[in-house]
């Protein structure tokens, strides 16, 4: 980060110290060229406020700039979002999604930006902020003659798949949008850091946690490694990632309970398939939310009553199941186990007319646009949504908990998948002698 390149990117696992050692890079700048500005951008403010300006900022300059503790030393201002640090040095914290913050602070010229998690950040959103890194400020050196800071721009990321600009920018070293060499490559440099690297600032339970993630889950997030990119991918993990939501919104209008069942029976042994079991909110926004993926392993009368527990835990307003594996069996195992808990149960029957791919794929428009976003990690479910692509599934066994979850995403948007009104046969028009006309 002293070096001559001004595309710098930090990519790995999660938790190996990237924003710590960026942050601290930053405010090291800051102190060193007065009057210096520097920005630190996030896809969503909410996610910026939350993980720097409460968290990561202030615990850098506790524990690197111990010298600077008085309020008169640094000073956070919430309401604008930046802080001033001494010299007259400022570091403004923001939002892609924040339209008049955001405008606010990009008629400002920086010397510094800090792309955090820009894996969610678009590649044009990228070239928007680049306009900005145009501030033009001398560093303060005792004993030497003042020199220019150098422009920088930072990223982190936890590595999305090859496909990202991320990777076709700081691996390959191409231009993400015609594929030609970078003009000049020297000038972008990275480094990879994971969270074995910084395991003495880390717990043991959560290098245990990682251990148990999924393949997928696991080379992003442990071992900070691109994953192949699939061809023609329908769903992109990056926009999942970039409208992933904290907790679910308070104003849901709609919630249902999808189950694609399996022909398991009671017997069920562990090399049979899933039941998937996947929960969807509607929200006054006209978005949908992904609440829970409870998919399991049983026969009907475990999986039943564990449908009918999700619907009654959601306070749900349908529940509907796929018909292909019994359709009459299904109805009856739902309703036995509703009428066993004392619960009364709006059921809806649904008819696969259509393969998985093809029920699948108007939906990944709506993930792209953010109408769709998932609440927490689900990464089993989001493994499978990731593996679907034009030619076919990808995945390496039947994806249940992603045919529920578009079961369930068919019932809050049913105009998607509605079928096309047959037209209606028009008559040919006859033609009328001009001489009829008188």
């Amino acid at each position: 980060m002293a070096g001559l390149a001004v595309w710098i990117m930090l990519f790995g696992g999660g938790r190996s110290g990237k924003t710590f050692i960026t942050v601290r890079n930053i405010v090291a700048r800051a102190l060193k060229a007065p009057g210096s500005r520097h920005m630190i951008v996030r896809f969503r403010y909410n996610h910026v406020k939350s993980s720097i300006i409460l968290d990561t900022f202030p615990k850098v300059m506790r524990v690197c700039f111990p010298e600077l503790v008085k309020d008169t030393d640094w000073k956070m201002n919430m309401s604008d979002g930046y802080a001033t640090l001494p010299g007259g040095s400022e570091i403004w914290f923001g939002g892609l999604d924040d339209g008049p913050r955001m405008e606010k602070i990009l008629g400002m010229e920086f010397c510094t930006i800090y792309a955090n998690e820009a894996s969610q950040i678009s590649w044009a959103g990228i070239q928007m902020l680049l306009t900005r890194l145009a501030q033009r400020v001398m560093q303060k050196i005792p004993g030497r003659e003042d020199v220019p800071l150098r422009l920088r721009f930072l990223f982190d990321c936890n590595p999305p798949s090859k496909a990202h600009w991320t990777f076709k920018v700081f691996k390959q070293k191409v231009d993400p949008e015609t594929g030609e060499p970078l003009k000049n490559a020297g000038n972008y440099e990275s480094f990879q850091m994971n969270p074995m690297d910084n395991a003495a600032n880390l717990s043991p339970e959560y290098l245990d946690t990682l251990e148990g993630l999924t393949e997928r889950m696991k080379r992003r997030f442990l071992h900070g490694e691109f994953a192949e990119a699939t061809p023609n991918a329908l769903f992109d993990e990056a926009d999942i990632d970039r409208w992933r939501a904290d907790e679910a919104p308070q104003d849901l209008v709609r919630v249902v309970v999808a189950v694609d069942p399996s022909g398991s029976d009671d017997d069920s042994q562990s090399d049979n398939d899933e039941i998937g079991l996947v929960v969807s909110g509607l929200a006054t926004d006209g978005k949908a939310y992904v609440l829970e993926d409870a998919t399991l392993q049983a026969g009907p009368a475990t999986w039943g009553r564990m449908a009918v527990t999700a619907y009654q835990r959601h306070g749900a307003d349908c529940l509907v199941a796929e018909s292909n594996f019994g359709g009459a069996m299904v109805k009856q195992v739902i309703l036995a186990a509703a009428r066993e808990m004392g619960v009364k149960v709006n059921f809806k029957m649904v008819t696969a007319s259509r393969g998985k791919v093809q029920r699948a794929e108007p939906f990944s428009a709506l993930y792209e646009q953010g109408k769709v976003r998932h609440v927490g990690m689900l990464p089993k479910l989001e493994d499978e949504l990731c593996a679907f692509s034009t030619t076919g599934y990808t995945g390496p066994r039947s994806p249940n908990r992603a045919d529920a979850c578009i079961w369930s995403l068919a019932e809050l948007f049913p105009a998607i998948v509605k079928p096309e009104a047959p037209k209606r046969p028009v008559a040919p028009r006859q033609h009328v002698p001009s001489g009829w006309l008188g």
